[in-house]
């Protein structure tokens, strides 16, 4: 089994920063590519940020800039460094996961998703 944990968030005021984490666990052999994904009130989840288990990294355009992910790969743990927050980027966050169970499966898996609001 395995669990995906996001943490951090929570009310920010416009400008500030924040910084989420993800971790996964459980019976894993190895976590190849990290994400998030956020999904605004009566918007579709979108895209923003991922990075391989090698360090590779692409951003949402919206976010380029602003926000840094990284990952420690000894902890399966990824962290979105949010810079210069706007009131635009509220939403829940989700974190995404794709872990490899065994010598010949690998899975996405979903965190539940962390609130991030920022007040103007």
């Amino acid at each position: 089994q395995v669990q995906v944990v996001e943490s951090g968030g929570g009310l920010v005021q416009a400008g500030e920063s924040a910084t989420l984490s993800c971790a996964a666990s459980g019976r894993i052999f190895s976590v190849t590519q990290m994400g998030w994904y956020r999904q605004a009130p009566g918007k579709q989840r979108e895209f923003v940020a991922q990075i391989s288990s090698g360090g590779e990294t692409k951003y949402a355009d919206s976010v380029k800039g602003r926000f840094t992910i990284s990952r420690d790969n000894a902890k399966n743990t990824a962290y979105l460094q949010m810079n210069s927050l706007k009131p635009e980027d509220t939403a829940i966050y989700y974190c995404s996961a794709y872990c490899r169970t065994s010598s010949h499966i690998t899975m996405n898996y979903w965190g539940q998703g962390t609130q991030v609001t920022v007040s103007s």
